[in-house]
Protein backbone atom coordinates (compact mmCIF):
# COMPACT_ATOMS: atom_id res chain seq x y z
CA UNK A 1 0.00 0.00 0.00
CA UNK A 2 1.44 3.44 -1.09
CA UNK A 3 -0.67 5.76 1.29
CA UNK A 4 -3.27 6.00 3.76
CA UNK A 5 -6.48 8.15 2.09
CA UNK A 6 -8.39 10.50 4.75
CA UNK A 7 -11.07 12.71 3.08
CA UNK A 8 -12.82 15.48 4.90
CA UNK A 9 -15.74 17.61 3.95
CA UNK A 10 -15.51 21.15 4.78
CA UNK A 11 -17.69 24.41 5.22
CA UNK A 12 -14.76 26.84 4.20
CA UNK A 13 -11.85 25.62 1.27
CA UNK A 14 -9.95 28.53 1.86
CA UNK A 15 -9.79 28.66 5.45
CA UNK A 16 -9.06 24.93 5.43
CA UNK A 17 -6.80 25.48 3.10
CA UNK A 18 -4.39 27.68 4.77
CA UNK A 19 -4.69 25.45 8.04
CA UNK A 20 -3.55 22.48 6.17
CA UNK A 21 -1.12 24.09 4.11
CA UNK A 22 0.38 25.60 7.41
CA UNK A 23 -0.25 22.00 9.39
CA UNK A 24 1.56 19.87 7.05
CA UNK A 25 4.09 22.74 5.55
CA UNK A 26 3.41 21.97 2.44
CA UNK A 27 0.68 23.66 -0.28
CA UNK A 28 -1.91 21.42 -1.71
CA UNK A 29 -0.73 19.39 -5.22
CA UNK A 30 -4.38 20.06 -6.35
CA UNK A 31 -7.05 22.48 -5.91
CA UNK A 32 -10.02 23.30 -7.36
CA UNK A 33 -13.18 25.79 -6.40
CA UNK A 34 -14.46 22.64 -4.06
CA UNK A 35 -11.75 20.49 -3.43
CA UNK A 36 -7.91 20.58 -2.57
CA UNK A 37 -5.53 17.55 -2.26
CA UNK A 38 -2.18 17.03 -0.43
CA UNK A 39 -0.07 14.20 -0.99
CA UNK A 40 2.32 13.74 1.97
CA UNK A 41 5.52 11.75 1.93
CA UNK A 42 5.71 12.24 5.98
CA UNK A 43 3.64 10.20 6.83
CA UNK A 44 2.67 9.13 3.33
CA UNK A 45 -1.04 10.33 2.48
CA UNK A 46 -3.35 11.31 0.51
CA UNK A 47 -5.20 13.88 2.34
CA UNK A 48 -8.44 15.71 0.29
CA UNK A 49 -11.22 18.01 1.75
CA UNK A 50 -14.10 19.39 -0.71
CA UNK A 51 -16.97 21.16 0.48
CA UNK A 52 -19.63 19.12 -1.69
CA UNK A 53 -21.11 17.76 1.47
CA UNK A 54 -23.34 19.09 3.29
CA UNK A 55 -21.98 18.12 6.52
CA UNK A 56 -18.48 18.78 8.06
CA UNK A 57 -16.57 16.00 9.01
CA UNK A 58 -14.47 12.52 8.21
CA UNK A 59 -16.12 12.06 4.98
CA UNK A 60 -14.11 8.17 4.73
CA UNK A 61 -10.97 6.69 4.58
CA UNK A 62 -8.58 4.29 2.27
CA UNK A 63 -6.20 3.18 0.78
CA UNK A 64 -4.23 4.59 -2.75
CA UNK A 65 -2.17 2.05 -4.05
CA UNK A 66 0.78 2.52 -7.02
CA UNK A 67 0.06 -0.64 -8.77
CA UNK A 68 -2.77 -3.03 -10.20
CA UNK A 69 -1.88 -5.81 -7.98
CA UNK A 70 -1.82 -3.82 -4.90
CA UNK A 71 -5.37 -3.40 -5.75
CA UNK A 72 -5.79 -6.85 -6.72
CA UNK A 73 -4.39 -7.61 -3.20
CA UNK A 74 -6.76 -5.61 -0.77
CA UNK A 75 -9.49 -6.62 -3.36
CA UNK A 76 -8.96 -10.63 -2.28
CA UNK A 77 -8.11 -10.00 1.45
CA UNK A 78 -11.53 -8.29 2.04
CA UNK A 79 -13.08 -11.40 -0.07
CA UNK A 80 -11.14 -13.90 1.80
CA UNK A 81 -12.28 -12.21 5.01
CA UNK A 82 -16.48 -12.38 3.20
CA UNK A 83 -16.33 -8.44 3.81
CA UNK A 84 -19.27 -6.83 1.92
CA UNK A 85 -17.72 -4.85 -1.40
CA UNK A 86 -18.78 -2.52 -3.70
CA UNK A 87 -16.79 -2.94 -7.02
CA UNK A 88 -16.50 -0.20 -9.18
CA UNK A 89 -14.23 -0.98 -11.29
CA UNK A 90 -12.84 2.16 -13.26
CA UNK A 91 -14.48 5.62 -12.46
CA UNK A 92 -14.35 8.91 -12.16
CA UNK A 93 -14.48 11.27 -8.89
CA UNK A 94 -12.47 13.79 -7.22
CA UNK A 95 -10.79 15.43 -10.34
CA UNK A 96 -9.21 11.65 -11.52
CA UNK A 97 -10.08 8.58 -13.35
CA UNK A 98 -9.23 5.27 -10.63
CA UNK A 99 -9.84 1.82 -10.74
CA UNK A 100 -11.58 1.34 -6.88
CA UNK A 101 -13.88 -0.65 -5.01
CA UNK A 102 -15.41 0.30 -1.15
CA UNK A 103 -16.20 -2.01 1.70
CA UNK A 104 -17.10 -0.41 5.31
CA UNK A 105 -16.39 -1.33 8.75
CA UNK A 106 -18.72 -1.92 11.22
CA UNK A 107 -19.70 1.40 12.15
CA UNK A 108 -20.58 2.21 8.72
CA UNK A 109 -17.13 3.89 7.71
CA UNK A 110 -16.61 3.73 4.39
CA UNK A 111 -13.21 2.63 2.91
CA UNK A 112 -12.05 3.50 -0.11
CA UNK A 113 -9.22 0.81 -2.45
CA UNK A 114 -8.14 3.01 -5.29
CA UNK A 115 -5.75 3.37 -8.10
CA UNK A 116 -5.43 6.61 -9.84
CA UNK A 117 -5.40 5.62 -13.94
CA UNK A 118 -5.52 9.63 -14.52
CA UNK A 119 -6.67 13.22 -14.09
CA UNK A 120 -9.79 14.85 -15.47
CA UNK A 121 -10.41 18.64 -15.12
CA UNK A 122 -13.82 18.39 -13.63
CA UNK A 123 -15.16 16.30 -9.78
CA UNK A 124 -16.63 13.53 -12.21
CA UNK A 125 -17.56 12.72 -15.50
CA UNK A 126 -21.40 13.83 -14.86
CA UNK A 127 -19.93 17.38 -15.26
CA UNK A 128 -18.03 16.75 -18.06
CA UNK A 129 -21.38 15.97 -19.85
CA UNK A 130 -22.77 19.01 -18.24
CA UNK A 131 -25.23 16.46 -16.11
CA UNK A 132 -23.97 18.10 -12.45
CA UNK A 133 -27.40 18.62 -11.45
CA UNK A 134 -27.79 14.51 -12.05
CA UNK A 135 -25.51 13.65 -9.69
CA UNK A 136 -26.65 11.38 -7.16
CA UNK A 137 -27.76 13.17 -3.76
CA UNK A 138 -25.26 11.58 -2.42
CA UNK A 139 -22.70 13.67 -3.73
CA UNK A 140 -24.33 17.06 -1.43
CA UNK A 141 -25.16 15.19 1.55
CA UNK A 142 -22.95 13.40 4.18
CA UNK A 143 -22.72 9.61 4.06
CA UNK A 144 -25.42 6.99 4.50
CA UNK A 145 -25.39 5.75 8.55
CA UNK A 146 -26.19 2.45 7.81
CA UNK A 147 -24.14 0.50 6.21
CA UNK A 148 -26.71 -0.88 4.52
CA UNK A 149 -27.99 2.68 2.71
CA UNK A 150 -26.26 3.71 -0.31
CA UNK A 151 -24.06 6.71 0.06
CA UNK A 152 -21.57 8.59 -1.60
CA UNK A 153 -18.88 7.55 0.15
CA UNK A 154 -21.37 4.89 1.93
CA UNK A 155 -21.27 2.42 -0.11
CA UNK A 156 -23.98 -0.81 -0.07
CA UNK A 157 -22.96 -3.39 2.38
CA UNK A 158 -24.05 -5.77 -0.55
CA UNK A 159 -22.17 -6.12 -3.38
CA UNK A 160 -23.64 -4.64 -6.43
CA UNK A 161 -22.83 -4.12 -10.01
CA UNK A 162 -24.24 -0.40 -9.42
CA UNK A 163 -21.88 2.18 -11.55
CA UNK A 164 -21.36 5.14 -9.52
CA UNK A 165 -19.57 8.24 -10.58
CA UNK A 166 -18.86 9.82 -7.03
CA UNK A 167 -16.73 9.34 -4.73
Amino acid sequence: MNRLHVHLNVKDLDANVRFYSALFGAEPVRIEQDYAKWLLDDPAVNFAISTRAGTEGLDHLGFQVDAPEQLSELKQRAQKADLAMLDEGETTCCYARSDKHWIQDPQGLPWEHFLTLDQIPTFNDREVAGDAAAQPACCASAPAPSPAAAGCCAKPATPSSAKSSCC
